[in-house]
């Protein structure tokens, strides 16, 4: 019998998880998705269980992906993708010793970074390429060190989210290139090894997995993982990566100039490079492939600051089904098109849980200005989508002072659902962009890598993305947003040392 090979792609993500399996033409023929929650065990903390939220993921997923694959078809290999940089310890048996602290959005670690920027900042810039946020892997290490001492001492291994997983699938223990930049201040970006210059003689190489590409087949999944997830023993599994890079993978973000702006709960952009350059105020990383960098930005709340409002301010519509939330947002949108571009005189910060990129302030906080009693919902809702537009110019300004200037741009994520979403950011941002007509995230750039990885696919150009919109900048608009743009900068200068004391007492450090 003849069989069609097809490959698999499983992205974990920080509240779900989803599998695609696809052909090598790029066509689907099974998908999955399943929810989970996140713990917050305190303020500023977010941890997942590596077990109950990412083994439970990818076991579920794959049953219902087998199931749904075709008679005909074979797994021919597998690609993993999940929400990084996290951080997990293992013992000697390879046994989670305690919830997986999150990315970025876990800012337990905020002290030990900024002792160690004040000790080593130029010298950490110049080995990781970066300053450090809480995006960074080390800061973390150092804080399991500090207040779970206990923990520490038992800890034979740290790994990340995908690791995890690949371990489990495969027995073997690695971390791609990509993700390991975030192991800063511990990962050398230009000789791409483990340097652990900063580990203070407290972390030994062997505790750090084994360096790998994203697309490098490092293990076979086992029989006790075939048992569990119905994925044939034997099958290859690639190194993989983080969620972001994943994406940017599978919709054709792959040559130097092109550039990735998500629009999701939070909002991240991936620009490709092909040189290394120092962008202490972004996150220069190796990329996907050997010779090539992304220059990557996140802010810490976008398409969360929508869900919020709805939540709070839309409660007479129905939110209790996916479907209901997203026509909710339509909602909002059609009453924020009513307003005119600058909100009828609203300007919002959106620095609800802090900021990330291109400046790393745990303390900010969210600021609405300008309200008046003649103010209504669409009013607010337009402002709301104006400040996370002035947001990414905010980071792109930063990219291009770095001499790395985007050449073209590709929208992904469920806000492109929303036109007026779209609109804004070209108009305040003056860039061109693309959405595909596949919105199949990360899981499908997973399954682009792992047909790349058994030679499936050439990996050179992008043969599965199709433009399904194209959104041109609005040159009257944009004027309008110039002004707007500057009084965004300003109110946040103004505000700063307001919203710290706010937030925790504590007066702010530096200045924009």
């Amino acid at each position: 019998m003849a069989f069609r090979d097809a490959v698999i792609g499983i992205d974990i993500g920080t509240y779900s998880s989803k599998g695609v399996v696809s052909l090598a033409d790029g066509s689907i023929l099974a998908e999955a998705r399943v929810e989970h929650g996140v713990s917050i065990p305190a303020p500023g903390q977010m941890e997942h269980d590596a077990d109950d939220v990412w083994w439970r993921d990818v076991v579920r997923i794959s049953r219902r992906l087998m199931d749904s694959v075709p008679s005909g078809t074979r797994i021919a290999a597998v690609g993993i993708s999940a929400i990084g940089p996290c951080l997990l310890p293992l013992d000697r048996h390879s046994l989670p010793l305690r919830p997986a602290i999150l990315y970025g959005v876990d800012v337990r670690a905020s002290e030990q970074a900024a002792r160690l920027e004040r000790s080593f900042g130029p010298a950490i810039r110049r080995l990781s390429g970066a300053r450090l946020t809480s995006q960074a892997v080390g800061p973390k290490v150092l804080w399991i060190q500090e207040n779970e001492p206990e923990v520490f001492a038992e800890t034979a291994r740290f790994v990340t989210s995908t690791g995890y997983v690949v371990y489990r699938l495969t027995g073997e223990h690695s971390i791609d290139h990509h993700t390991a930049s975030y192991f800063a201040p511990f990962y050398d970006i230009k000789r791409m090894r483990w340097d652990l210059r900063f580990a203070d003689g407290q972390v030994a190489p062997e505790m750090l997995p084994e360096l790998c590409w994203t697309s490098e087949i490092v293990g076979r999944v086992t029989a006790e993982a075939a048992a569990a997830t119905g994925i044939p023993q034997g099958t290859p599994v690639t190194g993989g990566t983080t969620d972001g890079a994943a994406e940017a993978v599978g919709v054709g973000v792959i040559r130097p100039g092109d550039l990735m702006v998500s629009y999701g709960s939070t909002s991240y952009l991936v620009l490709v490079a092909d040189e290394y350059r120092r962008v202490p105020d972004l996150w220069m990383t190796r990329g996907a492939r050997e010779g090539e960098y992304f220059l990557t930005t996140a802010m810490a709340t976008t398409g969360s600051i929508t869900s919020w409002f709805r939540g709070q301010f839309a409660k007479e519509l129905p939110q209790s089904t996916f479907a209901d939330a997203s026509e909710a947002h339509a909602q909002l949108c059609r009453e924020a098109e009513a307003s005119p571009p600058g909100a009828r005189g609203l300007l919002l910060l959106p620095y609800f849980s802090g900021e990330r990129s291109p400046f790393n302030d745990p303390q900010a906080r969210g600021v609405i200005a300008g309200l008046n009693l003649s103010h209504d919902r669409g009013d607010l809702y337009r402002a709301i989508l104006e400040a996370t537009a002035f947001g990414v110019r905010h980071n792109l300004e930063s990219m291009v002072d770095s001499d790395t200037a985007p050449r073209c741009a590709v929208a992904v994520g469920g806000g492109t659902a929303s036109r007026l979403w779209l609109q804004i950011v070209s108009d305040v941002t003056g860039i061109t962009q693309e959405v595909p007509d596949r919105q199949l995230g990360a899981a499908y750039g997973d399954a682009y890598i792992a047909a790349e990885a058994i030679g499936l696919v050439d990996g050179k150009s992008p043969s599965w993305v199709r433009t399904k919109v194209r959104i041109e900048p609005n040159a009257d608009n944009r004027n309008v947003y110039a002004r707007r743009y500057e009084l965004y900068r300003e109110l946040f200068r103004a505000t700063r040392p307001i919203v710290h004391e706010l937030a925790n007492g504590k007066p702010a450090n530096g200045g924009l």
